[in-house]
């Protein structure tokens, strides 16, 4: 996939995430020094969150099995502090890891910080701009995959009722929320679209499916049948919810979640995912530290590059697919442009 680097994406603000230094099962070599491979710190909900995580963790895998290198992983827990971040990417570098990746937005100003102490490491960060000429910061065109999960919310909605949930109220998730509305109205103007959130501003909106489920479940009872839910690990007890509604649609998010083991017992209810490529993003930043031509500034990964894009596992968007794949050729066109942030 081609890669942009020219885009000015606005940093996103930090909030309180929470990461505790576990180490996920993943091996790593014993040995001291550089090169002992790529150190992963996820954001919240941990590998198994069926969504970003999940998404970055299969990057490395990608890169283990291709490129032979050793990981280490560590997962995160919530409300976690600066203080806290700043260690666990420490630890990384001193023990030799390299690239050094935080996966969220909460770690662009750890990553800031601990950039400078290891000039001789690269580091990444997901879904943030971070300042530094040793960081590699991946970021993606949400709004733009959003879009198309709303024209095929639009589409398959019998109610004319649709929702999005989101974890926390933050700019990045309301890219989200801004993409599916309008491709929601944009295709069908008389649709409803109610957006909710799980938390103003708590980062426990990424890892509280129970939350979630509930949330889902007052949607179902006012006759929404189509929700998309951009919440990570969260997200699981809102498909839980939806797969208990006959007739009900859930649209997954980051990951192809139709896929995941996780969910399988639900899978039937998953309309279609919403996929952001963070496995390429991470492949990517780790192959080129191992060519020794590491990756830095700021990478953008776009709908027409096929950053952001629609699962069709399980065909249940194959008959839209001509309306999607319009869509999406007038915003790589540029005659559709997608809100960043949603209107009023």
């Amino acid at each position: 996939m081609r890669r942009v680097t020219k885009i000015a994406a606005a940093s996103i603000a930090s909030a309180a995430l929470a990461f505790t230094a576990t180490a996920c099962g993943e091996s790593s070599t014993e040995s001291g020094g550089q090169d002992k491979g790529v150190g992963l710190a996820f954001d919240v909900g941990g590998r198994d969150d069926h969504s970003f995580n999940e998404s970055a963790a299969r990057g490395v895998d990608k890169a283990k099995k291709e490129l032979g290198v050793d990981a280490k992983m560590m997962t995160a827990k919530n409300n976690e502090t600066e203080a806290d971040r700043e260690q666990r990417l420490s630890q990384l570098a001193e023990a030799g890891y390299n690239p050094v990746i935080g996966v969220g937005f909460n770690y662009e100003k750890s990553i800031t910080k601990v950039a400078k102490d290891f000039p001789d490491t690269t580091f990444g960060v997901v879904d943030a701009v971070a300042k530094g000429k040793n960081i590699d910061s991946m970021v993606f065109s949400e709004h733009e995959g959003s879009y198309l999960a709303g024209v095929a919310a639009a589409l398959k909605t019998k109610t004319d009722k649709v929702g999005f949930i989101g974890g926390t109220q933050n700019a990045l998730i309301r890219k989200f929320e801004a993409g599916f509305i309008q491709g929601v109205k944009e295709t069908k103007k008389d649709v409803k679209v109610v957006p909710e959130y799980l938390y103003p501003n708590n980062d426990k909106g990424f890892n509280d499916p129970a939350a979630a489920k509930a949330k889902a479940k007052g949607m179902l009872d006012r006759d929404i049948d189509v929700i998309y839910t951009a919440a990570g690990q969260s997200g699981a007890g809102s498909v839980e919810s939806i797969a208990k509604k006959k007739g009900a649609w859930a649209i997954g998010v980051d990951s192809d979640q139709y896929l995941q083991p996780g969910l399988a017992q639900y899978k039937e209810s998953i309309l279609t995912s919403m996929m952001k490529n963070v496995d390429v993003a991470v492949f990517d930043l780790i192959k080129s530290v191992e060519d020794g031509k590491p990756l830095t500034g700021t990478n953008a990964y776009l709908l027409k590059d096929g950053g952001v894009r629609l699962a069709k596992s399980g065909g249940n968007i194959d008959d839209i697919m001509p309306q999607i794949e319009e869509a999406k050729e007038k915003i790589i066109s540029g005659e559709i442009k997608v809100d960043e942030q949603p209107k009023g």
